[in-house]
C-alpha cells in the first residue's frame, strides 16, 4: 500500500514536498515514480527514482525545480517541488514498479499506486 501526502494550495513560486509512504513492500525493490493528472487528461509522468542505480529522470516541465528522492530506511519517497507554477495544478500520484529503460515513463508499467494528493498553485 502507498500513502501519498503533502499536497495543498500555494501561490506561484512557492514550494511543497510530497511524501509517499509504503507499507507491506520494501521501496528499495522498486522504481518510484510520480505522475500527475488533470481533469480530462491522462496521467502524465513527472519524475522517477530508479531502483537499480538510484538515477533520476524528470519531465522537461519540472527539470531544475523538482527533486525526487527516497529514504529506504523509512520506506518513503519524496517529491520536493520548488518554484511552482499555476500549470502545475493537478492531482499527484506516487507509484512503484520494476520496469527498466524507457518503460519507467509509462504509468502502465507501475504495479501499485497511492491515492493521489491535490496540488493547487494560484497565480
Amino acid at each position: 500500500q502507498l500513502q501519498a501526502s503533502g499536497g495543498g494550495s500555494v501561490q506561484a513560486g512557492g514550494s511543497l514536498r510530497l511524501s509517499c509512504a509504503a507499507s507491506g513492500r520494501a521501496l528499495r525493490n522498486y522504481n518510484v515514480g510520480w505522475f500527475r493528472q488533470v481533469p480530462g487528461k491522462e496521467r502524465a509522468f513527472v519524475a522517477v527514482h530508479r531502483r537499480n542505480d538510484g538515477s533520476t529522470a524528470y519531465t522537461d516541465f519540472v527539470k531544475g525545480r523538482f527533486t525526487i528522492s527516497r529514504e529506504n530506511a523509512r520506506n518513503t519517497a519524496y517529491l520536493q517541488m520548488n518554484s511552482l507554477k499555476p500549470e502545475g495544478t493537478a492531482v499527484y500520484y506516487c507509484a512503484i514498479g520494476q520496469t527498466v529503460h524507457s518503460g519507467v515513463y509509462d504509468p502502465a508499467n507501475y504495479y501499485y499506486w497511492g491515492q493521489g494528493t491535490q496540488v493547487t498553485v494560484s497565480s
